[in-house]
């Protein structure tokens, strides 16, 4: 799962790195590089991280998750 452009976007402010930072146990600058690269199952799809998105946000999961297709 990576997280929607929407969510990106709502994620991408000095308020909110901070909040995932400590959270997560991440400098703001590694929270920049991973909302730059929204990796499939990276740190911030996590239940803490999605636990700060939700509240910052207010999105749903389906709001701030997307599914990526499974390749055969």
């Amino acid at each position: 799962m990576k997280l929607t452009s929407r969510a990106l976007r709502l994620i991408n402010n000095k308020d909110t790195r901070l909040r995932l930072a400590l959270a997560l146990g991440f400098t703001e600058q590694w929270v920049i590089k991973l909302i730059d690269d929204n990796k499939d199952n990276g740190p911030l799809t996590t239940a803490k991280a999605l636990q700060v998105i939700k509240g910052e946000t207010k999105l749903t999961d389906t709001e701030i998750l997307i599914e990526e297709p499974i390749r055969a």
